[in-house]
């Protein structure tokens, strides 16, 4: 949940909101704490490894639908891990001067997606350590870099510019994939000793966690650089903000913690990606087209999911990928806490808070959708597609099965 996509979307965030980033991300806080409590209820009740495609089978029984949203939803955490290594390769460029050919890089984004899947196939005990150890770098040197950007600004200069309401809301809506990682978090409550206890305080306490680092971050970085720098260095804004209060040092530490925060993202989400397909193997209601053609067992699903993620981060940019996933997850959210309000007294949840939730994701959705449709038709074309592409396939595979059943 920390890091991946604040050291890599502040650049495009900031052509939408100007210097009112710290804003956005607070929006995007908010929006994502509504959904947070959704499901924190889901996981508490319905503990499982497939984390959120169990729940939409809960709220909307099997069939197309849930599946449908399932195969779009496992779609979903193959951009996100693409974004997330981009966003590793973009660093390392940066490490470089920028030096590195195209095949060089694109050599580098097939080998990290290679050895985080690697990682996951040594199971979740291997997957929780290297993320905690690559995490508490990150939040180290994220605190220590805003302490230090605070000491350095130069408070008199600073001017606000740019950023209309709607551009805000844009942002907000793109930097939403920083908190996407709640969601990651309840495919691990099958693990969980207590989960009733357990999943609600992690998720609410990450949320608050990385909140602060976010705003404190970005902050910092609007208070040392004009708003038409951070713009220019785009995809790795936070490295330059930090040469500026700790010279080539500040510019090292910070491009090796992004390195590590993407890196720790993507094996996160090809972990949760995997969990999908895992909990299909042994529950075909989940997804019969996931079942069918790709989740036999732990390594292929992990092998598919990983050859995913490389064509995504080699098809999309940047910042066209990071777009979609925070298009796509707001979607899902808001699908899967409708569901929830068909079962909320199973959960105990308050429909009233369920309700919010689907009203300010969709509504992120919009803004963020439109300002695609205008800056980048051919990703917002790429995510309709495979939404639906996603209950298509899943409508003839249920059929296919039907009629073979038949015969």
């Amino acid at each position: 949940m920390m890091g991946a996509g604040l050291y890599s979307l502040l650049g495009l965030a900031s052509s939408h909101a100007g210097t009112h980033i710290p804003l956005a991300f607070l929006i995007g806080a908010i929006a994502a704490s509504f959904s947070v409590y959704s499901y924190a209820k889901l996981g508490a009740t319905f503990p499982s490894s497939g984390g959120a495609a169990t729940f939409t089978v809960m709220s909307f029984g099997p069939g197309i639908i849930s599946g449908g949203l399932n195969l779009f939803q496992y779609i979903a955490y193959l951009i996100a891990a693409a974004l997330y290594a981009a966003g590793f390769v973009e660093y390392t460029n940066t490490l470089f001067g920028g030096d590195l050919s195209p095949l060089s890089l694109k050599c580098i984004t097939a080998a990290i997606i290679v050895i985080c899947t690697f990682i996951n196939l040594l199971g979740p005990s291997l997957v929780g350590k290297a993320e905690t150890l690559a995490i508490g770098l990150v939040v180290i040197s994220l605190l220590v870099f805003s302490a230090m950007g605070f000491e350095h600004a130069d408070y008199k200069k600073f001017t606000m510019g740019g950023g209309s309401i709607e551009g805000v809301l844009v942002a907000a809506g793109i930097l939403y994939i920083n908190f996407q990682g709640f969601g990651v978090v309840t495919n691990s409550s099958s693990a969980m000793k207590s989960p009733q206890k357990e999943l609600p305080l992690a998720m609410f306490s990450a949320l608050i966690l990385v909140t602060v680092a976010y705003l404190a971050v970005s902050i910092a970085v609007v208070l040392l650089m004009p708003l038409d720098s951070i713009q220019l260095h785009n995809g790795h804004v936070l490295a330059d903000a930090a040469q500026i209060v700790a010279g080539k040092l500040g510019f090292m530490v910070i491009s090796i913690s992004a390195l590590l925060a993407c890196a720790a993202a993507v094996n996160a989400t090809i972990f949760a990606a995997s969990n999908i397909a895992a909990d299909v193997s042994r529950k075909k209601e989940v997804s019969n087209a996931l079942g069918e053609s790709v989740l036999k067992n732990q390594i292929r699903a992990l092998t598919v999911s990983s050859a995913g993620v490389i064509a995504l981060a080699l098809i999309f940019p940047l910042s066209e990928v990071g777009q979609m996933a925070s298009l796509a997850f707001l979607l899902v959210y808001a699908a899967i806490t409708y569901g929830h309000i068909r079962i909320h007294q199973q959960t105990g949840a308050n429909p009233k808070i369920l309700w919010c939730a689907i009203v300010i994701n969709l509504s992120l959705f919009t803004a963020l959708f439109m300002s695609t449709i205008q800056t980048s038709p051919s990703s917002a074309i790429a995510l309709l597609i495979a939404l639906l592409a996603s209950f298509g396939i899943e409508a003839f595979s249920r059929l296919k099965t039907k009629y073979t059943k038949n015969q």
